[in-house]
């Protein structure tokens, strides 16, 4: 029997790893950390990754079973991409197979070769005439030889169509040896000898302090926070950063928040470089993501672009890593491997010894902490480049006054000035769907979804209830499902009803509504985005989609319908969230030559935070956030982790939690830990949620270290308990809500 023992990660929640005999003609080939393993694993077989090669193992020699095969002649993932995921999985304390079945392409999960695309390429035989008797009374056969023999260089087999080639016929001449079919490998495009397909603009002094800052740090690690706001011309300072980086023969990595800012972005990429560009993203197929992340480990895409996930591509020449839109929580991963880009992204440029530069008009308070303690360097940009001037704020109390599907008389007007003035107005209301919940106006029924503890929205244009947190859908009913009256009642006011109502105020100019709901189809977006960019005046109604990183430059009225939902909520980030979501779309105003105004509709237009918002602005308001977080031992002065469990029976997630809470508890009177906390077990904010009930224990350490050492021997003993297998759990490592 051999003794070569195959340590392999593989994709289960168990954070360990699986020892394989390696067979004898396996263990004479050489074997190399990041080899994918074909393993049997119950059942059923498994494709792993190899992370060690030894001869010890503590299974017996009767369990130890040998692997069904190695997929992989060399080791398809580069040694920076194997460390960047065996980091992830210590610092989340995920499992690290599970880390890798997350950072790997679909189709290297599943077993497909490290290897770019190869086509089938058809051309005539050497020799083949067309005077061949084989073929004399075959007309279809004889024009496809001819046609073939019109490129010597073969024809692509995806061409053939458009060549109108038939299929049949050329299978026909193959078996006659008149056609010969040649696979090969799609070869990489040439780097371009000029990088700039159109002129730079000329950077202002701020824009240019920056560039300089970011310049300097080239060739080693630097982290930099440019905190510019809305306008400020960030943009251009990372294409000139990356024009840099190209012409230093490197590769840029830049990562946005949003899957609808990808075809701006790289819109924008392309009219500016003649460069090799790789766009990876969720609405990307599978060959498409494996080619990208193959160009990128292979040096043959200079500048990717993607969202989070996008982080985890391997480059063969690491030169610059931009994260845009910092502080935006789509960075976070919320189930499985939950891990945060941007902070990876951080440990990444570190590791690969790149600078990295963090952007955001409204910069997370963990980021502006990690600033003023001297982690990052500061880079401030505080005018809008162009000469355009910042929106005025304005705060407009609608206590008492009568509210229109949400909107006062005092917007009406102002709305009916700017569209008259051939000007767009941008509503903001982050609900979709037409109204919150459903009324009975005799029994005071509401429209509660029957698996979550929340209320279904009323979706008019579909005639649906639909539960926004379980996707739960109901038809509208015609009367009350509890007193049988018919007098139901749309409460609150979303997007589909502001948008009804908007065009039924100002009928003569065209209302749009961006929403996930009016952007569900491919391409939606791009229309609606086409359709805004001619510049006629026109209304956009929208939620947070609206708010990330796009330039409206007709735009010269922002409306927020209501901007008190972030004031009262029990997450200790809301504020800070609706700080950041009012100024993104605030930003949206005034972006060209005319000048913006932002109405901001409130019934607390005197709380001191929207008083500080408006009146001194966004560094003003974090200050005062900072303080009140470094006085309740809050992040980014403390750090957090979150044990969340579930289960379909009421009391079992926290019976479960409370024998965790035991074991941590017993575990820190051995080990103390100063400044750690357990806080719980509770309820969840929403306790019940799609048919499950939900708790929560919250760990708070005032060192990361503290926290570590905890997770480390805390996680080992949770995996023990019985009553873990009654319950689905998981930990979420800087967490970054509590709901």
């Amino acid at each position: 029997m051999s003794d070569v023992i195959l340590r392999i990660a593989l994709p289960s929640p168990l954070r360990r790893l699986f020892d394989y005999q390696a067979p004898p003609r396996m263990a004479k080939q050489p074997l190399a950390p990041g080899m994918r393993v074909r393993v049997p694993f119950g059942r059923r077989e498994m494709i792993g990754v190899l992370v060690e090669v030894t001869d010890r193992t503590e299974v017996p020699a009767d369990k130890l079973k040998p692997a069904s095969a190695l997929l992989d002649e060399v080791s398809p993932l580069p040694p920076a991409f194997f460390r960047l995921c065996l980091w992830t999985a210590q610092y989340y304390q995920h499992s690290l197979g599970d880390t890798f079945n997350w950072a790997l392409p679909n189709l290297l999960r599943q077993g497909e070769a490290a290897q770019a695309r190869q086509e089938r390429f058809w051309h005539a035989a050497p020799g083949a005439s067309l005077d061949d008797p084989r073929i004399a009374r075959a007309p279809r056969q004889r024009e496809a030889l001819q046609t073939l023999a019109q490129h010597p260089h073969g024809v692509a087999h995806g061409l053939l169509s458009k060549l109108k080639l038939n299929k049949d016929s050329l299978d026909l001449l193959l078996a006659k040896a008149l056609v010969e079919v040649e696979v090969r490998r799609q070869g990489p495009a040439p780097r371009h000898e000029h990088w700039l397909a159109q002129p730079e603009l000329a950077l202002n002094p701020e824009q240019q302090a920056a560039f300089d800052a970011v310049r300097s740090g080239f060739g080693a690690f630097h982290a930099f926070l440019l905190a510019g706001v809305t306008g400020s011309g960030k943009t251009e300072v990372y294409l000139q950063l990356i024009r840099e980086t190209l012409e230093a023969g490197k590769q840029a990595l830049v990562l946005i928040p949003e899957i609808n800012l990808g075809p701006q972005t790289l819109a924008r990429f392309e009219q500016r470089f003649n460069a090799r560009i790789a766009l990876l993203h969720s609405a990307v197929n599978d060959r498409e993501r494996l080619d990208a992340w193959l160009a990128a480990r292979d040096g043959e895409a200079d500048i990717i672009i993607g969202t989070r996930s996008a982080l985890f591509t391997p480059m063969k020449n690491p030169g610059l890593i931009i994260i845009d839109e910092e502080h935006d929580g789509s960075y976070k991963q919320q189930e499985g491997l939950r891990y945060h880009a941007r902070d990876l992204a951080v440990v990444r440029a570190h590791q690969e010894q790149v600078p990295i530069l963090l952007g955001s008009a409204t910069p997370s308070l963990e980021s502006l902490h990690n600033a003023h303690t001297g982690r990052y360097g500061l880079l401030r940009m505080q005018q809008r480049a162009g000469g355009a001037k910042q929106p005025r704020l304005l705060r407009l109390d609608v206590r008492s006054l009568p509210l229109d599907s949400g909107i006062s008389g005092p917007l009406q007007q102002a709305i009916r000035q700017t569209l008259e003035a051939g000007q767009q107005v941008l509503v903001f209301l982050n609900r979709r769907g037409f109204a919150p919940t459903l009324l009975c106006h005799d029994c005071g029924w509401l429209s509660g979804c029957p698996r979550c503890d929340a209320r279904m929205t009323v979706h008019q244009r579909s005639a649906m209830l639909r539960c926004h947190h379980c996707g739960h859908e109901e038809r509208l009913p015609h009367q009350c499902p509890q007193c049988d009256h018919v007098d139901l009642r749309p409460i609150g006011a979303g997007t589909e009803r502001a948008e009804e109502r908007l065009k039924v105020l100002f009928p003569d100019f065209p209302v749009l509504r961006v929403d996930r709901d009016s952007t569900a189809r491919k391409d939606a977006m791009q229309a609606l985005f086409t359709t805004i960019g001619r510049g006629q005046p026109s209304i956009l109604v929208g939620t947070q989609m609206l708010a990330k990183g796009h330039h409206f430059p007709r735009v010269t009225l922002v409306a927020v319908l209501n901007a008190d939902g972030g004031l009262f909520s029990g997450d200790f980030r809301a504020s800070e969230h609706m700080a950041q979501l009012i100024l993104q779309v605030a930003g949206r105003a005034g972006r060209a030559e005319e000048p913006g105004k932002v109405i901001i509709q409130t019934h607390l237009a005197e709380h001191p935070l929207l008083v500080q918002l408006t009146e001194q602005g966004y560094f003003a308001f974090a200050e005062q956030a900072m303080s009140e977080r470094r006085a309740a031992g809050l992040p980014p002065f403390s750090h957090l982790a979150l044990l969340r469990a579930e289960a379909h029976k009421p009391g079992q997630a926290e019976g479960f939690l409370d024998q965790a809470c035991s074991a941590a508890e017993a575990w820190l009177a051995q080990y103390p830990q100063p400044g750690l906390e357990l806080l719980g077990p509770v309820p969840a904010p929403m306790e019940r949620r799609a048919g499950r009930f939900r708790a929560q224990l919250l760990v708070q350490a005032a060192s990361r270290a503290a926290l570590h050492r905890l997770l480390s021997a805390w996680l080992a003993q949770i995996e023990q308990l019985p009553s873990g297998r009654q319950v689905r759990w998981s930990l979420d490592v800087d967490p970054v809500d509590l709901y």
